[in-house]
């Protein structure tokens, strides 16, 4: 099955339940697939599908900080509870042990040898481990590998 399909019966099941917050939070990822479907006129693979997933994710991690930041903590927690539900259709994310060695792969793959080849170990990280690791924590951890 689809990624998108399951997505789609876990918004009628959270309608069968009555859960409110889970089906309005699935609907709006539809949404935002249905926009850059039309928008780009091309039906989304499973790839395309976890990468807008992310950046609703992103988006919703940057507005809990702001609501975090303004003291609006029903706000933020709405925010929290829309990226769990997010986070159950992406693949499962590498532990930092993990990151780590597939880095140093990459790094020798590369032939980085300096904090001056981060462009190279980005482009070829962001390749490989896209879905399984947030751009934020490669990045930082390739800092620390080569700096």
């Amino acid at each position: 099955m689809r990624l998108r399909d399951k997505i789609n019966e876990d918004v009628k099941e959270a309608m069968k339940a009555k859960d409110a917050k889970k089906r309005d939070a699935l609907r709006l990822l539809m949404s935002a697939f249905k926009q850059i479907e039309v928008d780009e006129r091309k039906e989304l693979s499973d790839e395309d599908v976890i990468k807008i997933i992310q950046q609703q994710i992103k988006r919703r991690d940057d507005a809990a900080e702001q609501y975090k930041n303004a003291g609006r903590e029903e706000l933020m927690q709405n925010e929290l509870d829309e990226i769990a539900y997010y986070q159950t259709y992406l693949p499962a994310q590498l532990s930092d042990d993990e990151l780590v060695l597939v880095l140093k792969e990459i790094i020798a793959k590369v032939g980085a040898l300096s904090i001056k080849d981060i462009g190279k170990v980005m482009g070829a990280a962001s390749k490989e481990l896209s879905g399984k690791a947030d751009g934020k924590r490669i990045n930082e951890c390739a800092k620390n590998l080569l700096g």
